[in-house]
């Protein structure tokens, strides 16, 4: 099962502010612990929303870019971690010890979608890409 670990921005985040040493050496510790048992799959840290921008999709199918910042601070991510691990009871667990409040979100899975949505040779299409993605040192 994968989850990602979601750390919410507030207005330090969105003005750009950097964790102290102290904040970093704690997520250091944190993603320590995460890697030596060998959950995690990604953990990264982002820009504040002013660096960022939204596509929508407008009337007849065009694209409109939306840039930052954006208005909902607490609606907005400020760094996230995507883990692997055997049960929802598990994850519980390691949201549990890390150091900033989290919000978890299990990450679909190819079974999780009915055999007329995801087609044996749109699964079959998927597992390829993410084996190619893995190839080239992505997440997958």
């Amino acid at each position: 099962m994968r989850f990602l670990m979601a750390v919410m921005a507030n207005a330090d985040s969105e003005a750009g502010a950097m964790p102290s040493q102290e904040v970093i050496k704690e997520m250091t510790d944190y993603n320590e612990e995460l890697v030596k048992a060998g959950v995690l799959l990604a953990a990264e840290g982002l820009h504040p929303s002013s660096k960022g921008f939204r596509t929508e999709i407008t009337t007849g199918g065009g694209r409109t870019v939306v840039d930052g910042p954006f208005a909902e601070t607490k609606e907005l991510i400020a760094g996230f971690w995507l883990l692997q691990v055997r049960s929802r009871e598990e994850m519980l667990e390691w949201a549990k010890r890390c150091p900033a409040p989290v919000t978890v979100r299990q990450v679909h899975a190819a079974e999780d979608f009915a055999a007329d949505v995801l087609t044996p040779e749109e699964a079959e299409r998927e597992r390829r890409l993410r084996e190619e993605s893995r190839r080239q040192g992505g997440v997958g």
